[in-house]
């Protein structure tokens, strides 16, 4: 598929001004792919009109040897048609490719038969234009594409506008993942300076320094301007789009109106509808390069200047020709109906009935691909006609755009639709729905903290649906009061809850109710085997969502209860079916897990690094977020970093008000923690006295062992029986922290275990302690060993990375600056790794070290850093 553009060149077929840096690396990464045939994924980025498809064309131009070209790009639709742009390649590749993305198979199905049309016997560039306006389906195709393109010799490239993603934004999310993977990389294509500018003005007799200054260098916006002629620089780049189209003929300008209402590329069967006779003038457009032709159909070379001309049709051509619009694509079979077009016309035409049929339609087909973010914006555009419709199809709509509300985690805007749906159900006396959107506000209201309305609901959701006769909407119930109630560690009510909802589902038939109440039992119970069994049969039984939660649950008890073999299992399998699913409040969940996991086996840079992930993803869920601040606070505090008292603060301003124990308890040892290694005694008690008496009503042998444990340490009186708490605990509150150590180094929690040893105090204990700190780089607690080991007369003490790093300007350690130093000559992990005779994973890690300690984010930033500090000096 060919997207040409404005290319920015010196001479009509010269070379592209200032982009020779970019040229070459993509030429080095496809040479990469021919020798290895390993895979690569590049990410191009700059503002819009900056030049990024001029580069890729020149690139492609320049290509060499033979080389398959699969080029398609994404359209600016109000909401994005899932897989969109995948539509066109799949039709050019055909196959199986072309079979799964026109049957509208999910986006791991998608990337397999991708993967297999990428192993040609051809290298194959295979390139995204615009990600920016993907929808959730694509952005997930290139997600899980990246796990596997390694095996592919494949070089993909995408390319985005950096300068419309606001931190919300989920390409902003996406490119966050995948920051340290070792086969994605990035390129950043510039605006044009000064004497670049300058340079293509002079043959025009144009003012080049008042041209920059009204275009920055804005690639784009310098062709437009020179392309229209005029004997004065333009204003806007508005006036220059308009003054080129202008030089057309009157029927060619009429087309470029039709053509600019359509935001994809039209086809010529829609165009010729649309334009009329005017269709005759097409050559003239193509010819001016206003417009171009692809496999996609007719469309302009450039968005900004199809946004241009749209601006420009008057508003009653502009509804006239969206009516056409609309009429052709409602004219096509039902099973080739366009439904993201549809709806787009339908709305911009103002044809409420076309939006009432086609909006609920688009969204149920973007839910069905995994894309709930487009389908939570298709209902919201029927729903701005609900005052419409029935309050009972009014409820329906709402109740369902809520679900995906649910599933991609914007709660006040699911909560304001379900509250909206209670009104309607209640405006009909309809008591068994009511009960219904009762249990779905008690399951919402509990994420974001507000567990006492969640729970007021939860039982009143029960006690109305208990007057009714026995159905699903109450073992449903009955299974939200259980999960209320295992929340607040209110274990014996849960399995009680649990089990009414597991029995009445079972006798009504409902296999997938009756297996969620089974696996609320297994959790509450701690029997991971009876959830590996019920995944199992919910996968088996067609219910990935329901599979996907019980991964969450089994991923969630196996953290808390430290068995990292099982965590580690289930973590895997559930971020792996989450993200195809396009479950974010699910996948956010697990990477919070997968941070504290991170941080129990002394990974802390992968901790802060995964935690870094959830926090700035900005979600309504608190319990990830809590989760995740206090692992990166505990990695800071454990290091010796500034930093941690701010996000210890904000996790216990989000914990606190909801009395639950799964988010107090973490944040009150975290809190703990950080008191006694300050020396902060009453820090301590403060910290962990309500939080204990919780944890003891609560029978949380986990939590309130490490709360009594931190009591201990800092000599505050305990009053627990040993049965009360977990096993490594109460070894060490019993007077047994060597055997509490050995306990927990089993459990690989190397912290704890030092923690332990230096409660132990003997002098071989404290060096154990200290060896495996300094492994850790626990700055601050290596320090106090250190100091009871010479108050105990030992001297010669390793001094241990600090001091090592303090030599450095860049606090890197020697190991770190060997990997820095070949990061800067453009190694990979892989290759670093062979190098030093290291493993994949600790470079990794090293890596993952570097950029935090460096304060960058990328590896281009880093071997800059590098540069500066003189440690790739004559690295090349």
């Amino acid at each position: 598929m060919i997207r040409p553009s404005v290319a920015v060149t010196s001479q009509p077929a010269g070379e592209l001004l200032e982009r020779a840096a970019q040229l070459e690396a993509l030429n080095a990464h496809l040479d990469s792919v021919r020798q290895k045939a390993q895979g690569r994924i590049v990410f191009v980025r700059g503002e819009a009109g900056v030049g990024k498809t001029a580069l890729l064309r020149r690139f492609f131009d320049s290509g060499g040897k033979p080389l398959r070209i699969l080029w398609g790009g994404c359209d600016p639709l109000f909401t994005p048609r899932p897989l969109g742009p995948l539509l066109a390649i799949a039709e050019e590749a055909g196959g199986e490719l072309a079979e799964v993305v026109q049957a509208g198979a999910k986006p791991h199905e998608v990337v397999a038969a991708l993967t297999r049309e990428l192993r040609g016997r051809t290298v194959t560039v295979f390139a995204l234009e615009d990600i920016h306006w993907a929808d959730e389906a694509t952005l997930d195709v290139l997600r899980l594409l990246a796990r596997r393109i390694e095996s592919v010799p494949s070089l993909v490239i995408a390319t985005y506008r950096d300068d419309e993603l606001d931190r919300k934004h989920p390409l902003r999310i996406m490119l966050g993942e995948l920051a340290t993977s070792p086969v994605v990389d990035r390129l950043k294509v510039a605006p044009l300076s000064l004497p670049a500018v300058a340079q293509l003005a002079e043959p025009f007799g144009v003012d080049g320094e008042e041209l920059f200054r009204k275009t920055s260098g804005n690639a784009f916006f310098v062709a437009e301007a020179l392309a229209a002629g005029a004997d004065e620089i333009p204003d806007t780049i508005r006036d220059a789009v308009l003054a080129r189209a202008a030089r057309l003929g009157s029927n060619a300008r009429r087309l470029l109106e039709a053509v600019a209402i359509v935001p994809h590329h039209a086809d010529v069967r829609l165009l010729t509808a649309l334009a009329g006779d005017v269709i005759e003038s097409l050559d003239e457009c193509l010819t001016s390069g206003m417009l171009v032709s692809d496999a996609a159909g007719i469309g302009f070379r450039h968005e900004l200047a199809r946004l241009a001309v749209e601006e420009s049709v008057a508003p009653n051509r502009r509804l006239d020709l969206h009516n056409k619009a609309l009429g052709v694509l409602a004219g096509q079979p039902h099973e080739a109906l366009d439904l993201d077009g549809l709806a787009h016309h339908a709305e911009a035409a103002g044809d409420v009935d076309a939006v009432m049929r086609f909006a609920p339609e688009a969204a149920v087909r973007a839910a069905s691909l995994g894309a709930h973010r487009e389908a939570a914006a298709h209902y919201a555009r029927a729903l701005k006609h609900g005052d419409l419709l029935s309050p009972a199809k009014r409820a329906d709509l709402l109740e369902r755009r809520a679900r995906e509300c649910f599933l991609i985690d914007q709660y006040d805007e699911g909560i304001a639709d379900l509250e909206q749906a209670l009104e309607c159900r209640r405006s009909t006396g309809d008591r068994l729905h009511e009960g219904d959107v009762l249990r779905r506000l008690s399951e919402f209201m509990w994420c974001p903290g507000r567990t006492t309305e969640a729970q007021r609901m939860a039982i009143e959701a029960v006690a109305l649906l208990e007057e009714l006769p026995p159905g699903r909407e109450l073992a449903l119930a009955y299974g939200n009061l259980a999960f209320i109630h295992a929340v607040a560690r209110r274990r014996d009510e849960s399995i009680a809850s649990a089990e009414r909802g597991s029995a009445l589902a079972e006798r009504i038939g409902d296999k997938d109710t009756h297996w969620a109440a089974e696996a609320r039992l297994a959790v509450t119970r701690g029997d991971l085997v009876r959830l590996t069994q019920i995944f199992e049969l919910a996968l088996a039984g067609g219910n990935a969502e329901l599979a996907s939660h019980v991964l969450d649950l089994a991923a969630e008890a196996a953290v808390n209860e430290h068995r990292h073999d099982d965590a580690h299992r289930f973590l895997e399998q559930g971020l792996a079916m989450s993200g195809e699913l396009g479950i974010e409040l699910t996948r956010l969940y697990e990477l919070s897990y997968r941070a504290r996991l991170e941080l129990e086996e002394g990974r802390w840079a992968d901790a802060a690094e995964t935690a870094a992930l959830v926090v700035r993803t900005p979600r309504t869920s608190t319990t990830p977020r809590i989760l995740s601040l206090v692992a990166l606070a505990l990695v800071r505090a454990r290091r010796g970093d500034p930093g941690h008292g701010e996000l210890l603060d904000e996790a216990w301003t989000l914990a606190e008000p909801t009395g639950e124990l799964p988010r107090i308890g973490p944040v009150a040892a975290a809190r703990a923690e950080v008191a006694w290694m300050g020396g902060d005694r009453e820090g301590v008690a403060t910290a962990t006295e309500a939080a204990l008496a919780l944890a003891i009503e609560r029978r949380s042998l986990w939590s309130a062992g490490e709360l009594a444990v931190w009591r201990g340490r800092a000599g505050l009186e305990i009053s627990i029986p040993l049965a009360s708490v977990a096993p490594p605990y109460a070894l060490e509150l019993d007077g047994k922290p060597g055997q509490a150590a050995e306990l927990w180094h089993e459990m690989g929690c190397p912290y704890e275990a030092s923690l332990a040893w230096l409660t132990a105090g003997d002098e071989a204990s404290l060096r154990r302690a200290l060896d495996e700190l300094h492994r850790l780089d626990a700055g601050p607690l290596s320090a106090m060993v250190a100091r009871r080991l010479r108050e105990r007369g030992v001297r010669g003490l390793p001094r241990g990375p600090r001091s090592a790093t303090r030599q450095n300007p860049g606090l890197l350690t020697a190991r770190e600056k060997e990997v820095l130093a070949l990061v800067a000559k453009g190694f990979r992990n892989s290759e670093i790794a062979s190098s030093l005779v290291l493993s994949p994973r600790t470079v990794d890690h090293h890596v993952a070290a570097i950029l935090r300690k460096l304060d960058v984010r990328t590896r281009a930033e880093a071997s800059a850093e590098a540069v500066r500090l003189g440690i790739a000096a004559g690295a090349g």
